[in-house]
């Protein structure tokens, strides 16, 4: 026998094309009889879970309505909290709660809604481009960026979207605002020879597998932070992300990628796999890239944005961000003939129209260098030589890696990874491979010791290793 459902959870039932649809009464018309809203589902357990959230949500309180002569500030703190926050992931919150409470409360939250005015407004934006930046106005000067205002703007104008939507006022004012202009920001790329030099420094300077693995898929900061060597098939070389790394509120958090098309699936190149299969007999972690002071944690975006500073400035190379190495991939690949729509799934855009945008420096001069080729080769009725066609191979970089003090043989070696963390790794050759251990602290001093004291165990170790098989050649 069939198990009844209680009164007043919905009904589940199966439909002729195999789904299942759920139903529940949210109401009554004016007749009396009874409005419904539905969920469907592949299965009847997926059915059940839908109509279980639809039955909270519809029961969950819906946000106060605002009384007549509400103030700016008190609408935007009601619209944000009932409408927009519980939508948003943490970090785009934080976003918001910047703008919101920070920028647009403390100067206009006293200003009714609905005397509010489109010069009000606009002189709120002017006076941001003046002095409305809050904190390092010793770096960056006393105005906010013109990107920062627009985004204050998007914010501000949604609000009172939703503010005429629920008529309580009659029009937009901030739609006739005019805005500072979007200027694309100046795209840094690395050129072959520095890219040559990065990657010298960086195998000194223990970071060139990450490094190296960035060049080659053009993954974010946090993308490649989160990987896992359960990711990684080495036999087929496919590599998934499917998660990112970022801080909210100081705390290092992990979730899924914020759209569909950051998760995806990468194909490395066989020398990086080699590279990489190598690197993980000295890993010890679940982490492709575990923190260097916390177990079981990925690295900190932060100290992967410190460490590179350092291998730039070693590596004589001009000063950039993670994510301008990102674009030094997106370049390279197009320079190399990669098509739009294969970069476009590879770094993750939800669009080729995104890659279009942003790299439409680079896919004009491959349009030109193309129709330079083939006016050339009309021209003279011949095929152009194959060494005009294919990219040329940059020259051997002769540069030496920075290297720092001397250190005795036997004594490992130390470097500073950021103002508050030092780093030593003894490396010791054994059966003709390398076996490295690294230990880390908040002083040059206190990492000195600890180095000491892990290469003292270490030797240990080795020692007693080398004495069991004349032990068991005793016994026998």
């Amino acid at each position: 026998m069939a198990k009844h459902r209680k009164r007043g959870d919905g009904s589940v039932h199966l439909r002729k094309d195999g789904r299942w649809e759920g139903r529940y009464v949210v109401g009554y018309d004016e007749k009396g009889l009874p409005v419904t809203k539905n969920v469907l589902a592949k299965t009847k357990t997926e059915c059940v879970a839908k109509l279980e959230r639809l039955r909270e949500s519809i029961k969950a309180p819906a946000p106060e309505q605002p009384k007549a002569g509400i103030l700016l500030g008190d609408w935007l703190d009601l619209w944000y909290q009932g409408y927009k926050k519980p939508n948003l992931r943490p970090n785009t919150q934080m976003s918001y709660e910047r703008r919101i409470y920070q920028h647009i409360l403390p100067a206009l939250g006293s200003v009714q809604l609905d005397k509010l005015t489109t010069p009000d407004i606009q002189q709120f934006y002017t006076g941001l481009k003046q002095g409305g930046r809050l904190l390092r106005t010793e770096l960056y000067g006393d105005g906010l960026s013109d990107q920062t205002v627009r985004g204050i703007h998007t914010t501000l104008h949604a609000a009172l979207d939703k503010a005429v939507e629920e008529k309580l006022i009659f029009r937009n004012p901030a739609e006739g605002c005019k805005l500072p202009p979007v200027r694309a920001r100046e795209m840094q790329v690395l050129t072959p020879e520095e890219i040559q030099r990065l990657l010298i420094q960086a195998r000194e300077d223990g970071c060139y597998e990450l490094l190296l693995l960035e060049l080659s898929t053009g993954l974010r900061r946090g993308e490649i932070l989160a990987l896992q060597w359960g990711d990684l098939n080495f036999r087929t070389g496919s590599l998934r992300v499917e998660r990112q790394v970022h801080r909210v509120k100081g705390e290092l958090v992990v979730s899924p990628p914020k759209t569909k098309a950051s998760n995806r699936t990468v194909l490395l190149p066989v020398p990086v796999l080699k590279v990489l299969k190598a690197y993980q007999k000295t890993i010890h972690s679940r982490w492709m890239f575990p923190s260097p002071v916390k177990e079981d944690s990925p690295m900190d975006p932060a100290t992967v944005r410190k460490r590179l500073q350092i291998v730039l400035e070693r590596a004589e190379c001009k000063r950039l961000r993670f994510h301008d190495l990102r674009h030094t991939f997106a370049t390279a690949s197009l320079e190399h003939g990669m098509d739009i729509k294969t970069l476009s799934t590879i770094i993750g855009h939800v669009s080729s129209s995104t890659t279009l945008n942003i790299y439409t420096h680079v896919t004009d001069q491959m349009r030109r260098t193309a129709a330079a080729k083939i006016d050339r080769g009309i021209g003279k009725g011949t095929a152009l030589p194959e060494a005009e066609v294919l990219p040329q191979k940059p020259t051997p970089s002769t540069f030496r890696a920075y290297k720092g003090l001397r250190r005795k043989p036997g004594t490992g070696c130390i470097s500073q990874i950021n103002d508050q963390l030092w780093e030593g790794r003894y490396s010791p050759r054994v059966n003709g491979k390398r076996l490295a251990r690294n230990v880390y602290a908040r002083t040059e001093a206190e990492c000195e010791e600890k180095l000491a004291a892990l290469i003292r165990e270490m030797k240990r170790e080795l020692a007693a290793e080398r004495e069991r098989p004349k032990q068991g050649d005793s016994a026998s």
